[in-house]
């Protein structure tokens, strides 16, 4: 076994470069960022297949940040794994209500989960919102049922929960809600999925500073 040798501050460097001699595809160069930073975050080489792309989503992207978008997730998991001073230098911020108490009794009252009472509290922030959810498939059918409504518009859903009940279904109807999206078909995902497509944002719009 020959190990190899890479200082630490090289590592994600290297990293990156043996994803990319991996890689049986050419990625379109607007996604590839993103692309590369989930297949980075995972190990999973399936993602140049899953994740989906709506129409000009990259470019609304860097609008929303330029716009100092609120980042919201629904885990405290996903906040915590987005790079607080690439938020900063943006002027973004970002949130997780589902640790809430208003939110726990919201859901209880409406007989709902602390995912989609989350997606309400969301509406109401009366600021640009980049919504990420890399866990619960009912936040992204409420998200779904309030953009259909006209009651919520996030400037940007990215849509990866991972799982088994209602996930596949609940991609689905995202990206059939006609709103700007980064999606994940199929089963895989994660908070760390949608932590890591939010950062290849942020660093993305570092670039254009």
């Amino acid at each position: 076994m020959n190990l190899e040798y890479v200082l630490p501050a090289d590592i994600e460097r290297r990293s990156f470069e043996i994803i990319e001699s991996e890689l049986d595809r050419e990625i379109p160069p607007e996604i590839k960022p993103v692309v590369l930073r989930v297949i980075h975050t995972t190990a999973d080489f399936d993602y140049p297949d899953n994740l989906y792309f709506s129409p000009d989503v990259m470019e609304i992207a860097m609008q929303a940040i330029t716009k100092k978008a609120v980042f919201v997730t629904d885990t405290n998991m996903a906040k915590a794994g987005i790079n607080k001073p690439a938020l900063a230098r943006h002027g973004c911020s970002c949130e997780c209500f589902m640790a809430d108490p208003d939110i726990a009794e919201t859901a209880k009252q409406n007989g709902s989960t602390r995912a989609a009472a989350s997606v309400d509290q969301a509406a109401s922030l009366g600021k640009p919102v980049i919504y990420a959810v890399g866990n619960a498939p009912t936040a992204l059918i409420r998200l779904t049922e309030l953009i259909q409504q006209e009651r919520f518009r996030p400037e940007l859903v990215i849509g990866v929960p991972v799982g088994f009940v209602n996930v596949v279904q609940s991609k689905e109807l995202l990206i059939a809600s006609g709103i700007p999206c980064i999606v994940a078909r199929g089963r895989k995902g994660g908070s760390n999925v949608a932590a890591a497509i939010c950062n290849a944002l942020l660093y993305l719009a570092d670039k254009k500073l």
